[in-house]
């Protein structure tokens, strides 16, 4: 398939990871942006349920479309819903990932492990 595809059997998903307690973050708020020149379109806000995933795709069908996004994953809530003692400010309040989706046919998985001092991404399946 070709960036140019349309079919919209592509989707977008997520899942949190705790790297601090080794298990998945429950609770988590996830902000969605659709990205253009001018504009950050809020799509949708979630909560991430018990095994640190969403319940159904961020994106899927007619929604998803070739472009860019962001995911704003707000982490520091979720350590302090923890009582995790944080400073103010928190060195991670919110985690916000930006990335492209070139071909609509596709699954994209944007997963975060995170603790309250770092985190990484990468492109799943």
């Amino acid at each position: 398939m070709t960036g140019s595809d349309a079919s919209g059997s592509g989707k977008l998903t997520t899942h949190v990871l705790d790297t601090a307690y080794g298990r998945p973050a429950a609770g988590v708020r996830i902000d969605v942006f659709r990205l253009d020149e001018s504009t950050r379109d809020r799509l949708m806000t979630v909560k991430t349920n018990a095994d640190g995933r969403c319940d159904g795709p961020l994106l899927a069908g007619d929604d998803f479309a070739v472009g860019s996004y962001e995911l704003v994953f707000h982490v520091a809530d979720y350590f302090r819903a923890l009582g995790v003692a944080l400073p103010t400010p928190a060195f991670l309040d919110v985690v916000p990932i930006r990335f492209g989706i070139a071909e609509a046919g596709q699954h994209y998985h944007v997963p975060l492990l995170v603790s309250p001092y770092g985190y990484s991404t990468y492109r799943g399946s």
